[in-house]
């Protein structure tokens, strides 16, 4: 299993400061974990690989596009930094 783990500021609060770690079995498209922490609360979440087909259709892109752009958003780190914005709710 493979994990990242990432300090994001959301747009929502830019104050505060979260930590997102994704884990994932050979590939990103077959689905994944998610954490998020602020260091008081955690929340826990997972995708399916049918969740991923489902809203790449939905927002009608190819579903290995939608893929990277999700690997891009969640686990490349400082490399997509500004490019993708978080909103907690």
């Amino acid at each position: 299993m493979e994990k990242t783990l990432n300090r994001i500021h959301p747009v929502s609060d830019p104050e505060a400061t979260y930590f997102l770690q994704v884990s994932w079995e050979k590939d990103l498209g077959t689905g994944f974990g998610l954490l998020l922490s602020d260091c008081q609360c955690a929340w826990t979440g997972t995708v399916s690989g049918a969740d991923i087909s489902r809203e790449a259709a939905d927002i009608e892109m190819d579903r290995q596009k939608y893929v990277e752009e999700l690997r891009k958003a969640l686990i490349a780190g400082e490399e997509s930094a500004g490019k993708y914005n978080f909103v907690i709710s």
